[in-house]
């Protein structure tokens, strides 16, 4: 996993509620064995029209717009558990998504995955969807070491929760076993101290 500490850039808004994995990745591409190929399938169904043509009004085909932070409508990733999902967004460039509500298999998927899911309340999520249809261009701060959103140019920002064991892996690039391993000297000596009965 990448790093993540501050991530400052741009949004890109999709202001639409329920978004299932199914429509982020349609079940027909998951059994493609490069990964690279879920990014080019990301939301395709709602990126191209039917007979194949690029469908201008959906937002990620608009080239004026272009960040790493996804905004999302409540209950993102809701429907069947697939971490195709979280790859497609990942290796589209996007590096964090805000949302009010995350499936709770889609959010582990995705903090497994080195994508950070940032839940902030319906209240400030409004806030960040006015502001960024009045401003496009504006550039939103996700400071995990402080657990803050912030809108730069109103000084406005709210905290979210992350788990502190998935925040210090975030902060360092680690996956599970990376953890694991950095703790090998701890373990050792556990081990060197404990007492085996039998």
């Amino acid at each position: 996993m990448k790093k993540f500490r501050i991530l400052v850039s741009t949004i890109i808004p999709l202001p639409m509620e329920d978004i299932d994995t199914d429509q982020i990745i349609p079940s027909r591409f998951l059994k493609e064995s490069n990964r690279k190929i879920y990014s080019k399938n990301l939301f395709v169904d709602w990126r191209y029209n039917k007979d194949g043509s690029i469908n201008k009004d959906f937002i990620l085909n608009n080239k004026k717009l272009r960040g790493k932070i996804l905004l999302s409508g409540r209950n993102f990733g809701c429907g069947s558990s697939r971490e195709h999902a979280v790859w497609s967004i990942l290796d589209y460039g996007f590096q964090a998504i805000i949302s009010s509500f995350f499936a709770d298999i889609f959010k582990e998927n995705s903090l497994n995955n080195g994508l950070l899911p940032v839940e902030v309340s319906d209240f400030f999520l409004k806030k960040l969807f006015d502001f960024t249809k009045n401003n496009p261009q504006a550039k939103i701060k996700i400071d995990l070491i402080n657990q803050q959103v912030v809108i730069i140019d109103t000084k406005e920002y709210e905290h979210f929760h992350i788990h502190p064991y998935k925040k210090t892996c975030f902060l360092y690039g680690y996956d599970d076993l990376d953890f694991l391993v950095g703790m090998k000297k701890e373990i050792e000596d556990f081990e060197k101290k404990r007492k085996i009965s039998f």
